[in-house]
């Protein structure tokens, strides 16, 4: 049974920082594209960022390029979210999400077969 959980999430100030986790079961995260996603009230979900399977290559939005860093750590089996210089609009819910097929990472999540929780972020003074 596949299972990802999301973790890491709160209240921040702009201009700070945040780093999310999920914590992977039933799969090995090195072997699945591994994808962020956000979804803020009234608004559609929002690719962040992937990670492709095995060799690891990223793939970022351009609104969170050079400001949010897609992560894993295989011994963990743990995907992670660095994120920093955080603006009120990326308050929403955040989203890790799991594509089993062995090709390049998605940007849609429609490629993603398993998804998490979610974890709200904050981004208020």
């Amino acid at each position: 049974q596949v299972q990802l959980v999301e973790s890491g999430g709160g209240l921040v100030q702009p201009g700070g920082s945040l780093r999310l986790s999920c914590a992977a079961s039933g799969l090995t995260v090195s072997t699945y594209n591994m994808g962020w996603f956000r979804q803020a009230p009234g608004k559609e979900r929002e690719f962040l960022a992937a990670i492709s399977w095995l060799i690891g290559i990223t793939y970022y939005a351009d609104s969170v390029k050079g400001r949010f860093t897609i992560s894993r750590d295989n011994a963990k089996n743990t995907l992670y979210l660095q994120m920093n210089s955080l603006k009120p609009e990326d308050t929403a819910i955040y989203y890790c999400a799991a594509d089993p097929r062995h090709k390049g990472a998605s940007r849609l999540s429609g490629e993603y077969d398993y998804w998490g929780q979610g974890t709200q972020v904050t981004v208020s003074s």
